[in-house]
């Protein structure tokens, strides 16, 4: 499953922001995978912590056939041992499962998070063990597909700002310049920044870069 977008979110950032709209033409539509289900990304999103995409990927493939699915009642009654065969680390072994121990004693209300404002689906997620601000904040655009993440404290984020508006830094004043102005369409602009941060334009460059002489 791909994030969804459209002509409607196109057309309104085009017609807020010239620069970026330029960016849209030159790119094109964007296809970004999402994993729907909430339980399944945060388990996703604590085992690639701090460790390669590759990497990431085949301890999760070896979770998902040790487990057979990842589920808070599977998880839950899984031993400790087994997660550490799969190469998950100890501390990130006692995240995933507190997290599941959470909801299937009830503490924490998956259900209930998925139809919180954005600002509480993020407190509610961050409060979690091995679960931060940032990671909360991907989670709310990549898993429930909120429309208006721009993340200040995404570097690829702040490179992708830099790239097309040739600022040396983003300050936080800045940055909410251009979250106002892209708002309520955010999470697509992300995308875009994204890419022109991975290179996607190669003439642009990043102006806080210095060129070696």
């Amino acid at each position: 499953m791909n994030f969804k977008y459209g002509k409607k979110e196109i057309d309104y950032l085009k017609s807020r922001d010239r620069r970026l709209g330029e960016i849209i033409d030159r790119i094109g539509h964007i296809s970004w995978t999402v994993e729907p289900d909430l339980f399944s990304a945060v388990v996703q999103n604590i085992v690639a912590q701090q460790i390669s995409g590759k990497a990431a990927e085949s301890i999760l493939a070896r979770i998902g056939e040790a487990l057979g699915e990842i589920t808070p009642e599977i998880v839950a009654k899984t031993e400790e041992q087994t997660f550490r065969a799969c190469g998950v680390s100890s501390r990130k072994t006692e995240y995933i499962k507190d997290f599941a121990a959470k909801i299937v004693s009830g503490e924490f209300d998956l259900a209930a998070v998925t139809k919180m404002p954005d600002a509480e689906v993020i407190a509610a997620l961050s409060s979690l063990r091995g679960i931060g601000v940032w990671t909360a904040e991907m989670l709310l655009l990549f898993t429930l597909q909120r429309p208006d993440v721009l993340s200040y404290g995404d570097l690829g984020i702040h490179r992708g700002m830099r790239m097309i508006y040739r600022h040396r830094t983003i300050s936080r004043a800045l940055f909410e310049k251009y979250r106002r102005r892209l708002s309520p369409c955010g999470s697509v602009a992300s995308l875009y920044f994204w890419m022109v941060a991975s290179g996607a334009i190669p003439e642009l460059t990043d102006p806080a870069v210095r060129k070696r002489i």
